[in-house]
């Protein structure tokens, strides 16, 4: 595998298989596959004047609970990542790995001295002063749910800039560290709405910190990054009330049935339990390459997690997507034994 590179390469895996993209079951990518309702005619946007925010960043702000002015939209969540790691201009950073790539690969990109922490088997290993710490929250690729409440007291005593990416919270019912954005100056929280709202080609992804922090970062982003697509689909997407509660009890209920037939299927040495819409599992007796050879005719992608720091080809994640997506994955599984 390419060091940074990514699932959901569907295009190229249907045209490798000689069938259309809509034939493929895709499990290698983390999007949600329940949608939002939306109703908006894009013929109907007016596209020839610049677009404005307001209506945007009040929506987003409502959806978190938290001010317009605690928080800084860019194109997509990568866009996010290195803007912040540009600007904080730091020397050192600390990633709790394995984790989202962008973030070895923005710190790689601006001269970071990077340590990752293996957060497996050395959840507890210190850190240096005055590093930039990323935590993914729940985590990536296994979507363990971590209570960090100890840890941001360590990071606050080592002076620690932190930031904490909540991209895939929205599938749990568990606490954001929003709460502490009054308590811990240098803290900052990536959202990715397009992986809950089912929507990873519209390109939003929102950071949130303080207002001062936000005021700073705000001075050397340009004035234009959205486009009108992007903005009201997600307006639109966010005023389907019902979608939140309708989506997470989806998800849960797959979830528990997607790791009900990995753990019957007798393939894997472990199962990781997941609150997130994926799961990760460690293969018995073939590695990554291999299974997924054994999935082409079911026309089935997984994630080959061999790149990802401290995992190795064994392991492979695996998206929780529809009962009938789910009922073929167990059919290829069968035909493995």
């Amino acid at each position: 595998m390419k060091t940074f590179e990514h699932g959901g390469q569907i295009e190229a895996f249907a045209k490798a298989l000689d069938c259309e993209v809509n034939e493929v079951i895709d499990l290698s990518s983390n999007i949600n596959f329940v949608q939002p309702s939306i109703h908006l005619n894009f013929n109907d946007l007016d596209i020839s004047s610049y677009p404005t925010y307001d209506a945007l960043y009040e929506a987003i702000a409502s959806n978190y609970g938290i001010k317009k002015e605690q928080m800084e939209l860019f194109n997509g969540g990568s866009s996010a990542i290195f803007t912040l790691f540009r600007h904080l201009q730091l020397n050192k950073c600390t990633i709790y790995s394995p984790a989202y790539l962008e973030y070895k690969k923005a710190a790689k990109n601006f001269g970071y001295e990077l340590q990752l922490i293996n957060r497996f088997n050395h959840f507890d290993a210190g850190i240096e002063l005055n590093s930039l710490v990323v935590f993914v929250n729940p985590s990536t690729p296994d979507g363990r749910y971590y209570d960090i409440e100890i840890l941001l007291e360590y990071w606050k005593e080592q002076n620690a800039t932190v930031l904490v990416d909540e991209s895939f919270l929205d599938f749990t019912n568990e606490k954001s560290v929003i709460k502490y954005l009054n308590e811990y100056e240098n803290l900052y929280i990536l959202k990715s709405m397009t992986k809950f709202y089912s929507s990873a080609g519209i390109r939003v992804g929102t950071l949130v910190s303080n207002a001062n922090n936000i005021k700073k970062l705000q001075e050397k982003e340009p004035m234009w990054k959205l486009s009108q697509f992007d903005s009201h689909y997600l307006q639109a997407a966010l005023k389907d009330k019902s979608f939140k509660q309708i989506a997470k009890s989806v998800n849960i209920k797959n979830n528990l049935l997607l790791e009900e037939v990995l753990k019957n299927s007798g393939l894997f040495k472990h199962v990781y339990s997941s609150s997130a819409n994926y799961l990760l599992v460690q293969l018995n007796s073939m590695n990554a390459v291999q299974f997924q050879e054994q999935l082409k005719p079911f026309k089935i992608m997984v994630r080959n997690c061999g790149n990802f720091d401290f995992l190795d080809d064994s392991y492979v994640r695996i998206a929780v997507k529809s009962s009938q997506s789910i009922e073929v994955l167990k059919q290829a599984l069968e035909s493995m034994k």
